[in-house]
């Protein structure tokens, strides 16, 4: 019987021993975004260490810190009112040596449909809270890949989190088609489709739900476990580090049940 081969995917060639830090767009620092920032930089610091150009990442939220960030959200009380993109850099700066850079505005286009400053990155990493930024991050994703495909730090990759009360997935998308090298083991495939196309019904069936801002951490943690963001984060973080370390892929994402402990990975191709 001929052996079914699997398919996977190739990280693109230019990052896999790059000559500069790979430029990283990381949008949302709440609940999932500021517990996947301490993993990116555990990511970089690894990456540096096996001889790697490491990250250049740029932080993107407007949000202040509150009380009711405090505890599920990876903040301390002395960072109450500040912009959380500005609290979560700093500190990582200062503990790691890094020059990474925070934004403190939403990732969207302005009222003359312009993208913003900074925009542009070869990696997109997206953890809000809403349905309609996720289309703003691909249609921004996808009008930059063109007009930047040239360049070595165009658009090539976008990992999306989102979650409910207690569960959540991860899925990983390429920006436009990435060239596969030919493979007698794998059967390659060059684009992993965008969140926002594979799932667009239920993410716009999801957007009917509550989305107030909770005024305390009790009231956050009846619509979101406690553990759920911090989970997803670490789940994302070991497939995004698996990728760059090896170069290739089986999985591009996974789905996660927090209530009965069941983890169901997304195979490339699937």
């Amino acid at each position: 019987m001929k052996a079914v081969k699997k398919n996977v995917h190739f990280l693109h060639n230019e990052l896999l021993r790059p000559a500069n830090p790979i430029l990283v767009n990381v949008i949302g620092a709440g609940g999932t975004g500021s517990k996947f920032m301490t993993a990116l930089m555990e990511i970089n610091h690894s990456l540096l260490e096996l001889g790697h150009s490491g990250l250049d990442v740029h932080l993107w939220d407007d949000d202040i810190v509150t009380p009711a960030n405090i505890g599920r959200q990876r903040f301390a009380e002395s960072e109450k009112g500040l912009y959380k993109s500005i609290a979560i850099i700093n500190r990582l700066n200062r503990w790691s040596g890094f020059n990474w850079k925070a934004e403190t505005q939403k990732f969207e286009r302005d009222s003359l449909g312009n993208v913003p400053e900074n925009a542009l990155a070869t990696i997109y990493i997206s953890c809000t809270d809403n349905v309609r930024s996720r289309f703003e991050i691909a249609d921004i994703a996808r009008t930059l890949k063109k007009q930047y495909s040239y360049l070595r730090d165009s658009p090539k990759y976008w990992l999306d989190f989102g979650n409910s009360k207690f569960s959540g997935q991860v899925v990983m998308s390429t920006i436009g088609k990435i060239e596969q090298p030919r493979s007698k083991m794998f059967t390659t495939v060059a684009e992993l489709p965008f969140v926002t196309d594979e799932f667009s019904d239920l993410l716009k069936e999801s957007e009917k739900t509550d989305d107030t801002p909770s005024c305390s951490l009790a009231e956050s943690l009846d619509k979101q476990d406690l553990f759920i963001n911090a989970t997803l984060a670490q789940m994302g973080a070991s497939l995004l580090w698996n990728f760059l370390k090896s170069g290739m892929t089986e999985h591009r994402g996974m789905f996660l049940n927090l209530e009965n402990f069941r983890t169901q990975p997304i195979t490339v191709g699937s």
